[in-house]
């Protein structure tokens, strides 16, 4: 850490010489962020809880008790950040500008290390305008929760900061977008090749499929208004050999390719947010979303497997008033809608890859109170999830037998921002 420290400490220094750099304009802006969060249960979540997601299923011991009903809590400042805004000289009759942005919350189960959240370049030709690098995921888009938990409303939001290359045209009230999109921090999941029955996250399933995620939207705005909607393509290679009888190994050609709706409004003034969104996705790992694929069909000579995706229909709705002290309300609630064919089970069991695949419905429920003034922030929020679980219908893909099991989370925040 103290190398890291030393490292933007060097480069604040010498920020006053770039600053002297004819035709360059750089603004460093950063926040110190605490977080202290409780939880009545175990949950589904990463970064230690920071992230949190839905609560975990019912695990018994031998007299009965739910492993997983035993309260969590932490402290931690990992989402605290640095950046720089630079606004460059002309490239022809385009404006230049790019960001770089980072924070500590690091990856995969490593904590407390930096990690990029933003790198691009943009050029801006007035109507159209091109971006190269990592920001957000267009499924996030324009429209998300402003809320404390740090997730911003997923599994419900999609969430994700992905490299991308992504173009925009604007007309008047009317913007269209359309971007493809690489994985990085936030990946599919799929089959584990060294576990053929478990999931894993991986780049490798879009990385061998030489196919990026394509993203087309539009969207309308005007004054306080936004409306828009898009539609993404996801194509996988979950594996490029199998094993076939005899215990012989074959290379196979396998691919999933999904589409995914969203739409998504938001109004904003002086005193109001209100905001809404609606997903109807297929296969949205990579965005921090339910769902995944399941086994249709396998070849009983070569193993080659063909597949179907498990959809989730998720909408939210977030309402905030207030300037200094801002009272919000947020619901959000997914349903599990199923494979589109019918699951290969000779054994009775299906074998899907995925997050939440065993869940049939989700519903959280939270309000909050923020203290605003300049340069600060201080906050309170309640989340109540409730999550449906049960077993697989085979021939639907959808849940049946279902069970509820519930979460009680507090979050507590206090944020320093210049």
């Amino acid at each position: 850490m103290k190398k890291y420290i030393l490292l933007f400490l060097c480069l604040i220094t010498v920020s006053g010489s770039f600053a002297q750099m004819k035709d360059f304009k750089f603004k460093f802006y950063g926040q110190i962020r605490t977080d202290f969060y409780y939880n009545s249960r175990a949950n589904e979540e990463t970064v230690d809880g920071l992230f949190y997601m839905y609560p975990k299923d019912k695990v018994r011991d031998e007299d009965g008790n739910d492993l997983n009903s035993t309260p969590n809590s932490n402290f931690y400042t990992l989402y605290s950040r640095l950046g720089v805004d630079v606004a460059g000289p002309k490239l022809g009759t385009a404006k230049t500008s790019a960001k770089v942005e980072v924070d500590f919350r690091g990856t995969g189960t490593s904590y407390s290390v930096v990690r990029l959240r933003h790198a691009y370049l943009n050029l801006d030709w007035g109507k159209s305008a091109l971006s190269l690098g990592q920001t957000w995921h267009p499924l996030f888009g324009d429209v998300s929760p402003q809320i404390l938990n740090l997730s911003v409303g997923a599994p419900f939001q999609p969430f994700s900061r992905a490299p991308q290359i992504r173009y925009r045209y604007t007309h008047k009230n009317f913007q269209l977008t359309g971007a493809a999109v690489w994985q990085s921090q936030y990946l599919s999941q799929g089959i584990d090749p060294e576990n053929p029955l478990k999931s894993k996250k991986s780049q490798e399933y879009i990385k061998k499929g030489c196919v990026p995620e394509v993203y087309i939207g539009a969207d309308y705005k005007n004054g306080g208004l936004l409306a828009g909607a898009g539609i993404e393509m996801l194509s996988l290679k979950p594996r490029t050999e199998s094993i076939g009888e005899n215990d012989k190994k074959y290379k196979v050609d396998e691919r999933i390719t999904t589409l995914s709706y969203e739409a998504h409004v938001k109004y904003t003034n002086k005193n109001w947010f209100i905001g809404a969104k609606s997903v109807l996705g297929s296969n949205l790992t990579q965005a921090s979303g339910l769902g995944g694929f399941g086994i249709k069909s396998i070849n009983e000579r070569t193993g080659e497997q063909k597949y179907t995706p498990i959809r989730f229909s998720s909408s939210w709705l977030n309402v905030v008033y207030g300037q200094k002290w801002k009272p919000g309300v947020f619901v959000g609630y997914a349903k599990n809608l199923g494979t589109s064919d019918e699951l290969y089970a000779p054994d009775g069991k299906a074998q899907v890859y995925g997050t939440g695949t065993n869940l049939d419905q989700l519903v959280t429920a939270g309000a909050e109170l923020t203290y605003n003034v300049p340069h600060w922030k201080f906050g309170l929020e309640y989340t109540l999830s409730s999550a449906w679980y049960g077993s697989m219908n085979t021939s639907s893909g959808k849940i049946k037998d279902t069970h509820a099991v519930c979460n009680n989370r507090i979050v507590a925040v206090a944020m320093f921002m210049f």
